[in-house]
């Protein structure tokens, strides 16, 4: 299977082009505002690198959310144009789940894996994964001034752009912060949806496949 994976939930930008699992063409930048604009030229260099025509594509993967509005906005119009336009489906992926799959397997053991992202109004969008990978609940919007009540007891591992923010209420803990894994990363959004398809999971219709917003948006380029 030839898939396209996207990513722009978040600050960085993403895209990569994976064929039977192998990712042959890849690219990512971190540039906060510019996503519109940035996207699809990602896009067609991922496809360039990997040797192939939008024609070659079986299928679109793309991040949902949680993260900013416009971000998940504008990287789910791509992901649906494409997929309109070339007659292919689509899979959407969470996009804590791809940046938990960042954190290589020797950073959970005997941890629980907390992926974090940045959201405006004091709070982070979170999810816990159990040391396998598997989640421990749904994605949720915590405040910091409510992280460590959310948190799990017991070791933890925190990636992604919101662990700092969460850091200083987890000084008595036995927490390590992965400063390392900020931004998910369109291949592993692509290696997700692989894995599901394999397990039976279809792809769907590009208009099945809707945003996640934990809350609502008050301001142009707000976090959801």
């Amino acid at each position: 299977m030839i898939l396209l994976a996207l990513d722009a939930a978040t600050a960085a930008c993403s895209t990569a082009v994976l064929v039977d699992g192998r990712v042959l063409g890849r690219r990512r930048v971190v540039l906060g505002q510019g996503h519109a604009e940035a996207l699809l030229p990602l896009v067609q260099a991922s496809l360039t690198a990997a040797g192939l025509g939008f024609a070659a594509l079986d299928a679109v993967a793309v991040t949902t959310g949680p993260g900013t509005f416009t971000g998940v906005r504008i990287g789910l119009a791509a992901a649906r144009a494409l997929a309109l336009a070339l007659a292919r489906p689509m899979l959407g992926v969470v996009t804590l789940d791809a940046l938990a799959a960042a954190a290589p397997p020797g950073a959970r053991a005997g941890r629980t894996l907390v992926a974090l992202i940045a959201a405006r109004r004091g709070g982070v969008y979170g999810r816990a994964y159990a040391a396998g990978g598997a989640p421990l609940g749904p994605p949720a919007v915590v405040a910091l001034a409510a992280i460590g009540a959310w948190l799990p007891a017991g070791p933890l591992v925190l990636v992604g752009d919101g662990a700092p923010l969460a850091a200083p209420a987890l000084l008595a803990r036995d927490a390590v912060v992965r400063t390392e894994i900020r931004y998910p990363d369109a291949a592993l959004v692509g290696a997700l949806a692989l894995a599901r398809i394999a397990a039976g999971e279809p792809p769907v219709a590009g208009t099945e496949v809707r945003p996640l917003y934990l809350r609502g948006v008050d301001t142009p380029g707000a976090s959801p």
